[in-house]
């Protein structure tokens, strides 16, 4: 988007975009979410910094938010133990400065370093993950499927008040929604969101509150038919306008970390699902200045 690599006017950022070029590389044939951040970033030229519509009540919300791009973290693909402490502690820098971190994957593993970094800050921590996958698996070791069940084992969300919305398609087991919500979280299915997005998201914002909220997105929310080129597709899946809708109604949550991850170059179409993921990031802009301008607190003046 044309952001600057650090502040040259004295002024502390507001958020902070990272690319986190991690994959797990265990996929058996698509294997290539660690190239994500750098597409993304070749993609996000297309973008415009001015919402015409003011949505947020500001019109060029990366400007008010003195948005800075920090680069890649210097992970290591394939090796979570060497990789997580790196992808933690370089989030945990962003989140000593008052800034609201805004990651791009990377596999769905990397939510898990992020969250360890923004629950030691924001210990009453909640989770909302659109994502076709629960990533929350009754197996061992740290993958893209067992994300958020290492989460609730470390104790990092309230999972309780946490949400995994959009849930469909087919997997590798079964009970995987029953397994979600004994773990505790709310798994909303593809279906009952698409009947009824507004109730869900009453839902939702009824459990949150005011509480801290991590934003973690997957692009395999959308359908493949305009985000392709993701690790795990699942056909009947969001429209782009239906996606771009929904991210729109959560301003006003207090939001202080964001991901998008999934983007699997090798295997885009023109780079279009890259584009999509850069939009994506440009929402997440948008509701992290509301919330900066809704809570305040402990946020750079």
């Amino acid at each position: 988007m044309g952001l600057p690599g650090a502040r040259r006017d004295g002024q502390t950022p507001r958020a902070c975009v990272l690319g986190v070029p991690f994959d797990c590389g265990t996929h058996p044939f698509r294997v290539g979410a660690r190239q994500g951040p750098d597409a993304i970033r070749e993609q996000s030229r297309l973008l415009r910094p001015f919402d015409l519509f003011s949505r947020s009540g500001i019109d060029n919300p990366v400007d008010y938010l003195r948005a800075v791009d920090l680069g890649n973290v210097a992970c290591h693909p394939g090796d979570p133990d060497a990789a997580f402490p790196l992808i933690e502690a370089a989030i945990g820098t962003v989140l000593d400065a008052g800034a609201i971190p805004v990651s791009m994957g990377g596999d769905g593993a990397v939510t898990l370093p992020q969250l360890r970094a923004v629950a030691a800050r924001h210990p009453d921590l909640v989770v909302v993950h659109f994502d076709s996958h629960t990533d929350t698996y009754p197996i061992p070791g740290y993958n893209t499927a067992t994300t958020f069940t290492r989460a609730a084992e470390e104790g990092l969300v309230d999972v309780a008040s946490s949400f995994h919305i959009g849930t469909r398609g087919n997997s590798f087991m079964g009970g995987i929604i029953e397994y979600g919500r004994e773990v505790g979280y709310t798994v909303v299915p593809f279906d009952d969101l698409d009947r009824d997005p507004q109730a869900i998201l009453a839902d939702m914002r009824q459990h949150v509150g005011s509480r801290p909220v991590y934003l973690c997105f997957d692009m395999d929310i959308f359908d493949p038919s305009c985000a392709p080129g993701v690790c795990t597709p699942e056909w009947g899946g969001l429209s782009a306008k239906e996606g771009l809708a929904l991210l729109r109604q959560l301003h006003g949550l207090n939001f202080v970390a964001f991901d998008v991850n999934t983007v699997s170059p090798p295997h885009d179409v023109q780079g279009a699902t890259a584009f999509l993921a850069a939009t994506v990031m440009q929402e997440f802009c948008a509701l992290a200045a509301v919330a900066v301008q809704t809570y305040p607190a402990g946020r750079p003046a």
